[in-house]
């Protein structure tokens, strides 16, 4: 009989969690497409948002134990199904109730405090088991700080918030729980993860492959540069670092093992340039948008901010790339590997249309990003029903696949920018973000880059575990005033600590992109972890570069701007050769720490301090020397 329905129940999960991801993406369109006025619905977002969030939460319930360890749909327990059972029960009443409930809280105590007990059950039980306790204890100290806060002295001291109101405001406020940061996430951030899928499942993923290796094969350690190329285009549509890597890190990962690199540095590769797929323009995974939205500035203007750092990024990796295969000796691409350029151009030049359709969505037609995302998506579905890259037509079963796979990426995204919200929320009915932003303004009178460097470790603190998307949305409101209020220019506060919570991705002790890829590549995960932060070190240096010079944001004139940029690049250049060890020859530690310094030199901004521009021109100087003195001692080692 236990048989009989362990079958029937596993049977039933089965069902249910493909038709609960399906109805999550279904649901995003929906309201992404703003249809529901124009068939005279009258809907709250709230009620849209926290289905949304309560059918992920169902399917965490069914695809993820009591230890956080994914297993197969179908095996759940019986209790672990009646929590998936409830989180859609609660989502359906709550879809239905919310009108009432907003209005009529104070009307209806004993309803709406089990309403919230139970959303809290449902949306934190989900949460620690999808990323586990990270963001949890976040939220616990700042409940913990509003239950208290009248017993603390001077600027943290405020009116303490009762435990029913408490509990009230976290679930059914629309500024916690169903507030902007879910909004954003659902109504912004999946779209994209929706065109996103379409692509990877019509080809696209290997279309930019095979871009990469015929531009990139032929080159010194052209294995490498491809997957660089290959990560940072689909790295900057699918948003997230972890699933870019298990895309295309399959294709790179070995194909970097095979041309000579060790399985360390290949791994390390794949999640770094996976990682700074969130950093380039024009989408940034979404990022760009959050920030836009979250400043209230055009979206042009952050994509032209994010142009400079994105280059640095980039250009760093392949510096990293090519000098690390003169060093191993790493040759070429096989030719008979890499496909012909113009071949798989005129293959798949029509995955390059969605793009176009995009940024004229955004720019030429000032469309929202969600909207363009989707007429993006629409335009991609239709080339894919007469033709895609892997040969034949795009079936039906390929659209519900995309439609499958953005329902379960909802899963993390939506539990993540709930309880973002909450803490978010939180912070200002308590009082805490004055506080908080008070000693981090004492701090930062005393010193910016004291100030600088604490709010960086915040921010790879609170990131470890979490998607791009998430961290950012909670370091705006957390990090970035005290930043701002001490007289940066918001956006370059905004990309500060957009950087340094992407960095978490890769930096120990919990680089779960960097793991990822380690695991995929049979490298040891921690020592992947200090490997991808060696490699990808510029990206923990420019962002105080922006900050204190915006001329790295385009925000200058441009003889200024161009300056900045040339300087910058020169500056990672000779860094990097610092970091590899290699110039034409092996490096001794004198000429790496000469190497070193004079690209430090560069990379002060010329309008940090008085003498600046002095400092840049010994760094070039000494620059170009030390090339010449590198090129004359591999000559004579090579002669002899």
């Amino acid at each position: 009989m236990d048989q009989v329905q362990g079958g029937y129940w596993g049977r039933l999960d089965k069902g249910i969690e493909p038709a609960l991801t399906v109805i999550i993406a279904l649901l995003v369109v929906f309201w992404s497409s703003g249809l529901p006025p124009v068939i005279g619905m009258q809907l709250y977002a709230e009620q849209i948002l926290i289905a949304v969030l309560s059918f992920a939460a169902a399917i965490c319930f069914l695809g993820t134990d009591v230890r956080g360890k994914r297993r197969a749909i179908g095996t759940a327990p019986m209790l672990d199904r009646l929590l998936a059972y409830g989180a859609i029960a609660f989502g359906c009443y709550m879809a239905w109730r919310f009108p009432i409930l907003s209005e009529e809280i104070y009307y209806r105590p004993t309803e709406a405090m089990c309403v919230a007990i139970a959303g809290l059950i449902v949306v934190l039980e989900a949460l620690r088991r999808a990323i586990g306790y990270s963001l949890l204890v976040v939220l616990g100290m700042v409940c913990l700080y509003a239950l208290v806060s009248d017993q603390f002295d001077g600027p943290l001291q405020s009116r303490a918030i009762p435990l029913d109101r408490l509990l009230k405001f976290l679930v059914l406020d629309s500024a916690a729980m169903a507030g902007a940061a879910l909004y954003i996430g659902v109504s912004i951030v999946l779209p994209f993860i929706l065109l996103a899928r379409l692509l990877l499942v019509t080809g696209g993923s290997a279309f930019f492959s095979d871009v990469s290796c015929g531009l990139m094969g032929r080159s010194r350690g052209g294995s490498a540069k491809i997957a660089i190329v290959a990560s940072g285009f689909f790295g900057s549509i699918s948003g997230s670092a972890v699933s870019n890597v298990a895309s295309t890190g399959t294709i790179t990962i070995p194909l970097m093992k095979d041309g000579g690199y060790r399985a360390t540095t290949a791994a390390a590769i794949e999640a770094t340039a996976s990682t700074g797929g969130q950093l380039m323009p024009p989408i940034m995974g979404a990022s760009a948008f959050l920030l836009a939205e979250t400043l209230q500035v055009p979206y042009r203007e952050v994509v032209i901010a994010a142009l400079i750092p994105a280059m640095l990024y980039y250009l760093s990796l392949f510096f990293f790339a090519d000098l690390e295969a003169g060093r191993r000796g790493i040759a070429p691409v096989d030719a008979d590997k890499i496909p012909p350029l113009a071949g798989t151009m005129r293959r798949g030049w029509y995955i390059l249309v969605p793009f176009a359709v995009l940024v004229v969505a955004l720019f030429e037609f000032n469309q929202p990003p969600e909207a363009a995302a989707l007429i993006a998506f629409v335009s991609l579905a239709i080339i894919s029903l007469f033709v895609t890259y892997r040969g034949g037509r795009a079936k039906w079963r390929d659209f519900l696949n995309a439609f499958i796979e953005t329902g379960r990426s909802a899963m993390e995204i939506a539990l993540i920018c709930a309880v973002a919200g909450m803490v978010i929320g939180l912070f200002s009915l308590s009082g805490l973000s004055f506080g908080m932003g008070f000693f981090l303004v004492q701090l930062g009178k005393t010193s910016v880059m004291l100030l600088l460097g604490t709010t960086a470790l915040v921010c790879i603190a609170l990131g470890m575990g979490m998607p791009t998307v998430g961290v950012y949305l909670l370091l705006a409101t957390l990090a970035a005033p005290p930043l701002i209020e001490l007289g940066i220019v918001p956006l370059s506060a905004h990309m500060f600590v957009l950087y340094f919570g992407m960095m978490s991705m890769i930096t120990p002790p919990v680089a779960i992109a960097a793991f990822v890829a380690a695991n995929m590549a049979g490298a040891h995960p921690m020592r992947t972890g200090f490997e991808a932060v060696r490699i990808g070190w510029p990206a923990y240096v420019v962002p105080f570069l922006f900050v204190l010079s915006p001329n790295l944001l385009l925000a200058g004139g441009w003889a200024g701007n161009l300056y900045a940029a040339v300087a910058a690049t020169a500056g990672v250049f000779l860094g990097t050769i610092a970091v590899v060890g290699y110039f034409q020859y092996t490096l001794g530690p004198a000429m790496r720490l000469a190497f070193a310094l004079a690209g430090l030199a560069l990379l002060m901004p010329d309008s940090l301090f008085q003498g600046a521009s002095i400092m840049n021109a010994v760094g070039f100087i000494a620059g170009m020397v030390l090339l010449i003195f590198a090129r004359i001692g591999a000559r004579k080692q090579s002669s002899s």
